[in-house]
């Protein structure tokens, strides 16, 4: 999928959800194309998830096992996840913000609602990711397809 055709079948859903949880569009499109590959990860394709969020003891709906590259100890290394299955891209985005919403170590994050790099940041400084480069990532997603252009109602 080219990046043009995944901003425009994500940006509406990203759009609507922000008016219900204040995560910034553009943070939801853009972490959600560094995570799938521009939704052609097997994680995104076989799946239906976007964001890599893993099924932890909370999640009591569908999962898929694959092997992860997970950054531990100072090296990349591959392991075995089990991670939350959607039926489509719009369940994805909508689990994904009840995921930010509900976990209190993503709470700082959501002083920074009206900025989605100040949020990207804090998300990333939070842990989400083990990549030391994550908000960088995002960052650059963002500024490079001009997606800020979608944090406005």
């Amino acid at each position: 999928m080219k990046p043009s055709d995944f901003i425009n079948a994500l940006a509406s859903a990203a759009q609507e959800s922000m008016k219900t949880t204040k995560i910034p569009a553009s943070f939801v499109i853009a972490e959600g194309a560094l995570e799938s590959g521009w939704g052609q990860s097997m994680l995104a394709e076989n799946g239906m998830n976007l964001f890599g969020v893993k099924a932890d003891p909370s999640w009591n709906g569908p999962t898929i096992e694959m092997r992860t590259r997970e950054y531990l100890r100072g090296e990349w290394v591959i392991v075995p996840a089990k991670w939350r299955k959607y039926s489509t891209w719009l369940d994805c985005i909508n689990d994904h913000a009840k995921f930010l919403l509900n976990n209190p170590r993503y709470e700082k994050a959501f002083a920074y609602t009206s900025d989605s790099i100040a949020f990207t940041r804090a998300i990333a400084a939070a842990g989400y990711a083990t990549d030391p480069s994550y908000a960088a990532k995002i960052i650059a997603i963002i500024y490079g397809h001009n997606l800020i252009q979608f944090d406005s109602p």
